[in-house]
């Protein structure tokens, strides 16, 4: 997690005030935006720690109004504050995990998302939000940088939220580069295969522009199943 925030924050500390309201891989957010939403998902992570810890269960968000309303506020700041910002959210966060009793480790919290998790899975969730809004940036920093292991699990943990899910149509991923293969066969029903490196499928899977280098059997490549 250390390597994946540190990575993270040297990139937005590299941008000028001017690139920080430039555009990213998920408009009409601009850089700024996804630094304050990378911020205030931490806190919304460190509440479902809390809840952990203290038993009384506490939403992650107060409600997708407010969400929305906190990056918004944020997004519009200077790099010295996006930086600052992301280094206190950080901070809290670890103060959390450290404050987490053993006993807390077996607790599941539910996210806005109704998925229940543990700490430990909450651990791999911000890992998640760190590397796929790093690549966001559109900063230098793209897919096919995120570490192999780390995108794998990543991959692995959409398509469990795909299996969740009762209106995902029939899909079958294969990676070009690793021995990842995923199958999603509602009702047994045959669907496409998409190919290609695995950093371009996670990039398809989590909803960014189709990249050019995958291909699909027996038609074009598909629009993504939604993911969130």
């Amino acid at each position: 997690m250390k390597a994946s925030a540190n990575r993270f924050i040297t990139t937005v500390r590299s941008l000028t005030d001017e690139e920080a309201r430039g555009t990213t891989l998920i408009p009409p957010w601009t850089r700024g935006h996804v630094v304050t939403h990378v911020a205030r998902a931490t806190d919304s992570l460190c509440r479902l720690l809390r809840s952990a810890r203290t038993g009384l269960e506490t939403p992650q968000y107060a409600s997708m109004e407010a969400r929305a309303a906190e990056i918004e506020a944020g997004a519009h700041r200077p790099v010295e504050a996006l930086v600052a910002d992301v280094l206190d959210a950080e901070a809290r966060f670890d103060r959390e995990i450290r404050a987490l009793p053993p006993e807390a480790w077996r607790k599941e919290v539910r996210m806005r998302t109704g998925e229940h998790r543990t700490p430990a899975g909450l651990i791999l969730t911000r890992i998640r939000e760190l590397e796929v809004h790093h690549a966001d940036l559109a900063a230098g920093y793209t897919f096919a940088h995120i570490p192999e292991v780390t995108a794998r699990w990543i991959i692995d943990d959409i398509v469990a939220a795909l299996h969740r899910r009762t209106d995902v149509h029939p899909l079958t991923i294969k990676s070009t580069d690793t021995a990842l293969t995923h199958t999603l066969s509602p009702a047994t029903n045959e669907g496409p295969t998409v190919s290609g490196p695995q950093a371009a499928l996670l990039a398809w899977l989590s909803g960014r522009a189709t990249p050019t280098s995958l291909t699909a059997t027996p038609d074009n490549v598909p629009p993504p199943p939604t993911w969130i």
